[in-house]
């Protein structure tokens, strides 16, 4: 009957195609209006999804706080208003590009990441608050680009922070036990974010942006708040997972020229996710075995003396500080066992790395040193 099928479209298309044209370009041309159509049904279709979780997310921080209004704000200091500010004064792109690739002179945007903890800890006075609870925008969903996609979550997440200083301030009354009710809109706005974040880094525009540094800040922000953390640990962790496993990805993967500012801008997303006891275990265990392989293939390398990828090689070293990194941070919390992360990856990493080292150290002293200190911190966590 398949057959039959096929062979009766063919003549239909045979007989109806029009002067001018091959049965083949004819076949191309109808295949085409049928895939924009398709197109169209999903771009259609996406457009509603997103629509519903706006709504969803309205509804979630309504039942969790019913004060909290959402309508009729005036934007001031939001993220539409930083995408505004930055389309009306945009920053030469390719000036940063006649380079060679080594300057980091954008570190200040992502060392201004390191506070912001203690910010979301510290204490926030009752006029403060009511003046930004009158200026909250409303969540958006119109947008055109890869930043602009983000607007919805980094509002969303925004505002419940904001729900949270104003309920500890006693201005407001919030119930977050909503959360665990309404497990979709929390999960899909996480995932909206990171899924926004991964594409920005893929192709990621150097200086990085006022917004995507606030959508690091509020990602950030949410791994570590005492309160909204569990909520997230508990629902997206897999989500956290994938994500933190691309960049790492990406970092290995990078060749541009002048790709140095990029992956330092990745590092810094990693070494701050690693504020999370829980995360940073987890990113130590997918640490270690890349870290590992590199240095067993450039071994090999060596013995052979065959050609090695210098590419792969620059990049390894990001990889090597996070890691670094993360070890020391692990060491300075005395409270925490060292058995937390995976022992099974610590001792692959651990067997016969000194011999790597050894014969690794005079063509690759730098390399050997960044393993040694990786192993002296794994070792003296052990010990502890």
């Amino acid at each position: 009957y398949l057959k039959i099928s096929k062979v009766a479209l063919a003549f239909a298309i045979i007989h109806s195609k029009p002067p001018g044209k091959s049965s083949r370009e004819y076949a191309e041309h109808l295949a085409k209006t049928v895939s924009e159509r398709d197109f169209g049904w999903k771009w259609k279709a996406e457009v509603l999804e997103a629509e519903v979780l706006r709504l969803r997310q309205e509804l979630l921080l309504n039942r969790i706080c019913p004060r909290f209004c959402l309508e009729n704000r005036k934007p001031d200091t939001s993220a539409e208003t930083l995408l505004v500010q930055e389309s009306i004064n945009p920053t030469s792109y390719l000036s940063q590009l006649e380079d060679s690739g080594c300057d980091v002179s954008s570190d200040s945007a992502f060392d201004s990441l390191d506070i912001v903890s203690d910010v979301h800890q510290s204490e926030h006075n009752v006029s403060t608050s009511k003046q930004w609870l009158e200026k909250v925008p409303p969540l958006n969903l119109c947008y055109n680009s890869k930043e602009q996609s983000l607007t919805a979550p980094v509002q969303f997440l925004k505002h419940l922070f904001e729900i949270k200083k104003l309920s500890e301030g006693g201005i407001l009354q919030a119930n977050f036990s909503e959360l665990e009710n309404d497990s979709f809109t929390i999960c899909n706005s996480v995932s909206q974010l990171l899924d926004g974040l991964t594409v920005f880094y893929k192709s990621p525009k150097i200086p990085v942006s006022n917004f995507l540094t606030e959508a690091v800040c509020v990602l950030i922000s949410l791994i570590t708040d005492n309160k909204l953390s569990n909520h997230v640990l508990k629902k997206c962790f897999k989500k956290l997972e994938e994500f933190k496993k691309n960049l790492i990805q990406i970092i290995l993967r990078r060749s541009s020229v002048n790709r140095f500012q990029e992956l330092h801008s990745i590092s810094r997303t990693l070494v701050l996710l690693g504020r999370n006891h829980l995360l940073r275990n987890s990113l130590i265990s997918l640490l270690l075995p890349e870290v590992r392989q590199f240095a067993e293939q450039l071994l090999q390398a060596h013995q052979v003396q065959s050609v090695y990828n210098i590419t792969q090689y620059e990049n390894i070293f990001p990889l090597c500080i996070i890691l670094e990194r993360l070890l020391q941070n692990e060491t300075e919390e005395s409270n925490i066992s060292s058995s937390d992360y995976e022992g099974e990856e610590k001792l692959k990493f651990l067997k016969n790395l000194d011999q790597i080292i050894l014969h690794l150290s005079d063509e690759f002293p730098l390399f050997s040193l960044y393993l040694w200190r990786a192993s002296v911190l794994l070792n003296s966590a052990q010990m502890q």
